[in-house]
């Protein structure tokens, strides 16, 4: 089968296509043929060397969809459309490739209103939002601040917050015509920080309150600006760092609200 790996982990040049053998299938795998890959932040991490824990040659993707071929029984039967995430592309060959022998605990049936590259990019943004939420004390009621409509998390944050009825779901942008697409699908709590600043904007929306949590996928000054928004008792956890992952805070923004800051 042909698959896209890694060779070395020294930036996109470390990237080969070559031939390997298809996966066989063994005791609690089902074998999936892949029709799509997702794409997350952590690839570009291993590819640049700053992941431990990974080693090379290695086929990238963390998370896919495709159909089960063989090995589902009948919670999957053959033909089932699937998606997953797990070590793949992390500890072991991922889904840039043509098949993945799959845990079985790792599949998951894709919707029929859901088409399957949509499908390959939901597992890790939405259920790295449901964890960061469910840790972060999530209930009906409070305020969500997750930075980034345009990302991965910050999207899924701000949407399942609104699911699951948050008193405001707040994100962010940087872009204008971003900020405008989003209000067009929905979403009508994005501040434009290129009109005003991501605290002026919290505030404004909150009425002063501020944000009982922040779910960041930044970092950077973004995690700083954020921290300054917390109401009281409120928590930022800090799950990504696509601006940058070095950041300085003030420790009072901690200290008066009594506020913390977890990772997921």
């Amino acid at each position: 089968m042909r698959a896209m790996r890694a060779e070395t982990f020294s930036g996109y040049q470390g990237l080969k296509l070559v031939e390997l053998p298809k996966p066989a299938v063994t005791k609690g795998k089902v074998l999936v043929r892949i029709t799509a890959a997702g794409v997350t932040p952590l690839d570009h991490t291993i590819l640049s060397g700053k992941f431990h824990g990974s080693k090379a040659p290695l086929v990238l993707g963390n998370e896919g969809a495709g159909v089960v071929e063989e090995g589902g029984g009948t919670d999957f039967p053959v033909g089932s459309r699937v998606m997953f995430f797990g070590a793949y592309g992390a500890f072991e060959d991922g889904t840039n490739s043509e098949w993945v022998a799959v845990r079985k605990e790792d599949l998951c049936l894709i919707p029929d209103n859901v088409d399957d590259v949509s499908a390959a990019g939901i597992p890790v943004a939405y259920l790295t939002a449901q964890v960061a939420l469910t840790l972060a004390g999530f209930r009906a009621g409070k305020t969500v601040l997750a930075p980034a409509i345009g990302g991965s998390i910050g999207n899924a944050v701000t949407q399942l917050a609104r699911a699951l009825g948050a008193k405001h779901a707040i994100s962010s942008t940087t872009n204008h015509a971003k900020a405008e697409q989003a209000k067009a699908l929905g979403f009508n709590e994005v501040i434009d920080t290129s009109l005003e600043k991501l605290g002026d904007g919290v505030r404004r929306i909150t009425s002063g309150y501020g944000a009982d949590i922040v779910v960041d996928g930044i970092g950077g000054e973004v995690l700083s600006e954020a921290l300054g928004v917390l109401a009281l008792g409120g928590s930022l956890t800090t799950l990504g760092y696509s601006a940058s992952r070095k950041t300085t805070i003030d420790v009072i923004n901690l200290i008066v609200p009594q506020a913390s800051i977890l990772s997921t």
